[in-house]
């Protein structure tokens, strides 16, 4: 920061897509594209002058803060995972389902801002330990509304899991509950997203008004249409479902199940390619907390161009497209100084986005 106060950013700045700038300046923690009476010349000392590509604070759509294996975490643990978001570059975090209460990290300046989804609504004895709420269908509207009021616009189901009787995936959920669920969170002005790796669930759920769908390593030339039509993201978090391998390796016991993972696995790539070619909107997500890391935004960028989906798009799904979705500003006049600085082109490839050069948060360097 400059000694009055001011960052001027110049290089490339890539507000959207096609808005690149030469330059801002940041002023009282907030962007402007006018120079500043006050700013100092960049040939002066403590000028707070940056220069690089500049993109806004990547997005991870799915994460976990203050979740752990066993389920929540102290703060301490939780301050170092949303550190480490922050020192890859990722500033917004859609939180999708955490039993713990971060809302502390709102007062802190120098942690990434957090959208919650609440704590993770399940069916009795077909979830992880720890991690949800364990509840029946009659209660799952009540669950849905008092969720939707803890949290930040968003509510989290459990939409399918292991069915220990049936040895397999299954859906959670009767048709009847999902929605009547739906319904009470678009009463309370939420919107409703839902764990899915198996074909089974999506159906029901799409045509009860879900508005997102995390994993979608079910889906099909049946439903990709219907996902079209209604316009239902997806969030895959493909670095989360290259784990599925391993995960059917301990699945010994259900050998359907493990099957089916590893069916999925296989064509998870073709799964996220045509759902993108369709018209479906993908955005980023890593699954972190839990028994993955932090800080992988992006490698799953990465993974989604791997996939097939453009380098452009894939950028768009963790910068400019996922901020409209989930209704924050990027690199708008006025808007706070939440912005990454690299020194390369991202565009050109999307690995420049392991090595941030700058990371600036709330107008002050934090990297």
């Amino acid at each position: 920061m400059s000694d009055r106060g001011i960052l001027h950013i110049k290089g490339r700045v890539l507000a959207g897509p096609e808005d690149i700038r030469d330059e801002l300046w940041v002023v009282d923690g907030r962007i402007t594209y006018e120079r500043p009476p006050r700013a100092v010349p960049d040939s002066e000392p403590g000028s707070g002058v940056i220069e690089g590509w500049v993109l806004p604070g990547l997005v991870d759509a799915h994460c976990h803060v203050g979740l752990g294996s066993a389920g929540p975490v102290d703060e301490s643990t939780t301050e170092k995972q949303a550190v480490t978001e922050r020192e890859a570059g990722a500033l917004l975090l859609r939180d999708a389902g955490s039993p713990s209460d971060t809302r502390w990290i709102d007062d802190r300046a120098d942690l990434p801002r957090i959208i919650r989804a609440g704590r993770h609504i399940a069916r009795t004895k077909r979830y992880i330990r720890n991690y949800a709420h364990e509840i029946e269908p009659g209660d799952l509207a009540a669950y849905v509304r008092r969720e939707a009021r803890r949290g930040d616009g968003w509510v989290k189901l459990v939409g399918d899991w292991i069915d220990r009787e049936e040895g397999d995936l299954s859906p959670c959920w009767p048709r009847w509950a999902v929605e009547e669920a739906i319904a009470a969170a678009h009463e309370e002005g939420a919107r409703v997203t839902a764990h899915c790796f198996a074909e089974s669930s999506l159906r029901d759920l799409v045509e009860a008004g879900v508005d997102c769908i995390e994993h979608a390593t079910g889906l099909t030339e049946e439903t990709i249409p219907l996902f079209a039509e209604r316009g239902v993201a997806i969030v895959p978090t493909l670095v989360n479902t290259a784990t599925f391998p391993q995960l059917a390796a301990g699945g010994m016991k259900y050998p359907r199940w493990a099957a089916h993972m590893r069916r999925l696995h296989e064509r998870r790539y073709e799964t996220v390619r045509s759902a993108h070619e369709a018209g479906i909107p993908v955005f980023t997500g890593t699954d972190a907390g839990g028994s993955l890391p932090h800080g992988l935004v992006p490698a799953e960028v990465g993974e989604l161009v791997k996939a097939g989906i453009p380098a452009a798009d894939a950028l768009s799904a963790a910068v400019w497209g996922a901020r409209r979705w989930l209704g924050r500003p990027g690199l708008e006049e006025g808007a706070p100084a939440d912005l990454v600085v690299y020194t390369d082109d991202p565009r050109a490839d999307v690995r420049v986005l392991g090595s941030p050069q700058r990371v600036v948060l709330r107008g002050e360097v934090v990297r």
